[in-house]
């Protein structure tokens, strides 16, 4: 059985699903899959967007658990600058080419760095940053190399057609292939019964 995890990194539900997803790939073998959803989207973080994104990641917080801090509002949503998931993604293309055991580590550092302690993961230097502390030095190089960015398309047009394929919508998403067959897992294994997730998978 192969697991194919769709998210986006600056989508706050995908956030509240790391604790279920990582769980889960600690036993099987999980494939990250961009779907595009906020990649080179345009926006910028005004007020009403702002003011609407954190109405969201207090629901998601109090359903996961998961810490949204204050930090985070003042300096991201607060802070106006792009909503646009074009970095981290090319970030973790980068990765996936030089230590793809280590791209899901990169995605929840990369979460931990926008939702806890308050920096931008849209930002290339927090990326940078990040990616160091995480012992990927050897992959920020391929940052802006073409070859990357068209590795990020080929991935995100394949999340694309998969999410077609599976009827699904939006994201976080957890599909499961079984001899060619697919399957959608229940939303609610990656949120309030996410401990239920890897029995389920069993």
């Amino acid at each position: 059985m192969k697991l194919y995890y769709l998210f986006d990194p600056l989508c706050g539900w995908c956030y509240g699903a790391k604790p279920a997803i990582e769980a889960v790939a600690a036993r099987f073998p999980v494939e990250l899959v961009p779907t595009g959803l906020f990649y080179r989207s345009g926006r910028v973080m005004d007020a009403d967007f702002a003011q609407y994104a954190w109405g969201n990641d207090e629901r998601i917080e109090r359903l996961t658990g998961q810490p949204f801090s204050t930090a985070y509002r003042e300096n991201v949503l607060q802070g106006g600058g792009r909503f646009d998931s074009e970095n981290s993604l090319l970030a973790l293309t980068a990765v996936r080419q030089t230590a793809p055991e280590k791209e899901l580590a990169l995605l929840g550092a990369l979460q931990t760095a926008r939702y806890v302690d308050g920096r931008d993961n849209a930002d290339w230097g927090v990326i940078d940053d990040v990616m160091q502390s995480q012992g990927l030095g050897d992959a920020v190089p391929k940052l802006h190399e073409p070859q990357t960015e068209q590795a990020l398309l080929a991935r995100i047009n394949f999340g694309q057609q998969l999410a077609r394929r599976l009827g699904a919508s939006g994201v976080p998403q957890l599909a499961a292939e079984r001899d060619g067959r697919f399957e959608l897992l229940p939303g609610r294994l990656l949120f309030e019964q996410a401990g239920l997730l890897p029995d389920y998978l069993k």
